[in-house]
């Protein structure tokens, strides 16, 4: 890569543009890192500086003005929506005089979703683009004097480079569902052992029983089943949250530009939309994603966002389903749980010290919790 680049600041994926952006973007086979998907975000004034998402993009170009690499970033005024929680260091901050917010975060809006932060174009060599990005998103935390950059669920790979960078690493878990090379759902249900199988399948009746419950994608997805879906995607935000994150207008805009990306698992009763899991589809995985339903049926939520989700990722040939943030329940339904990751710069030592002593202690906490899942809870049956 040439060594004559520099880094330029973007209110808006917009400002980049659809064919830049996605000639680094795409090869990812991320559909939340697609242009579209990004700029719905923002079009559509769900991630917009009213709500605290203000776009501070990075792009790097070399001196004929062709883009080398991009990175998604934000200033944010609040901590809503990351996924990543901070709000103790915010509070501990604060109380001893400092200013956490506005803080810098490189992540997918209201997307607790694994994937590449540092963009490079196929052509460049993606360790000096990744180098020049960082760097330059370190720069504008001072050069803005706010108080952090927060880089939330990134790759492994990215993870370890930012933290031979200095920045402070953070890992999680999240359950994700593998494709052991089942052929069908029944395949699956066969690699449990007996009880959960024998549960499962009493769920699936249970659940489907009176409902017509179809997988929508493509074409097939209409205006009509995006209200419905709001419906259900606002009935839980105000149940669970308060405040849904999304606009009704973002919905409309990834079906017009993401239809074929997109698995719309729909529950109608006498023609009625009762209930809809949102699901994302990825190159090697479908990402389940919002999940909304205006009628209390036992068992429908796991039969819409997790088993619907395995049976499709297991027709598609996907190696994986990951269901989002959160949840042991979905331990049960053969969901284990995987690392995730987050890493950090704070530029004032007297917060930087203390939250890189938690964290120190916090990574072997989890790696040991999720091994002591991995052996105490799965559902799958032992090796005899």
């Amino acid at each position: 890569m040439s060594m004559d680049f520099r880094i330029q600041i973007h209110n808006a994926v917009a400002d980049i543009g659809r064919e830049a952006w996605d000639a680094c973007a795409s090869p990812f086979g991320d559909p939340f890192l697609s242009f579209d998907f990004l700029d719905a975000c923002e079009a559509s004034g769900s991630a917009v500086p009213e709500q605290g998402w203000a776009g501070r993009h990075l792009s790097l170009v070399d001196e004929t003005g062709r883009v080398l690499g991009v990175m998604p970033l934000w200033l944010k005024g609040h901590s809503q929506g990351e996924y990543v929680f901070d709000h103790s260091w915010a509070d501990a901050y604060q109380r001893a005089g400092g200013r956490y917010y506005p803080k810098l975060l490189s992540a997918v809006p209201f997307t607790p979703v694994t994937g590449p932060r540092f963009l490079a174009h196929p052509d460049a060599d993606a360790a000096p683009v990744r180098q020049a990005l960082l760097q330059g998103a370190i720069a504008l935390t001072e050069q803005l004097g706010v108080s952090s950059l927060h880089v939330n669920f990134p790759t492994e790979g990215d993870w370890t480079a930012m933290g031979e960078a200095g920045l402070l690493l953070r890992q999680d878990m999240q359950f994700v569902w593998r494709n052991d090379g089942y052929a069908t759902f029944e395949d699956f249900l066969t690699a449990l052992s007996a009880n959960r199988r024998k549960t499962i399948r009493r769920e699936r009746r249970e659940a489907q029983a009176g409902l017509d419950i179809r997988v929508l994608t493509g074409s097939d997805i209409a205006e009509t089943h995006w209200d419905a879906f709001f419906a259900f995607y606002m009935d839980t935000g105000a149940r669970k949250w308060g405040r849904p994150y999304l606009t009704r207008d973002f919905f409309s805009r990834i079906g017009a530009t993401m239809a074929d990306r997109i698995a719309l698992v729909m529950a109608f009763r006498d023609g009625v939309a009762i209930a809809g899991a949102l699901n994302l589809i990825g190159r090697d995985a479908l990402y389940g994603r919002q999940w909304g339903a205006l009628e209390e049926v036992p068992f429908l939520h796991f039969e819409l966002c997790y088993y619907q989700a395995i049976d499709l990722a297991i027709s598609r040939g996907l190696s994986r389903v990951e269901a989002g943030a959160q949840g042991q329940h979905k331990i049960a339904r053969g969901y284990l749980p995987s690392p995730v990751y987050s890493a950090h710069f704070i530029a004032d030592p007297a917060l930087r010290a203390p939250v890189a002593r938690y964290l120190d202690g916090e990574r072997p906490a989890v790696a040991a919790e999720i091994d002591a899942i991995t052996a105490e809870l799965s559902p799958f049956r032992r090796p005899d």
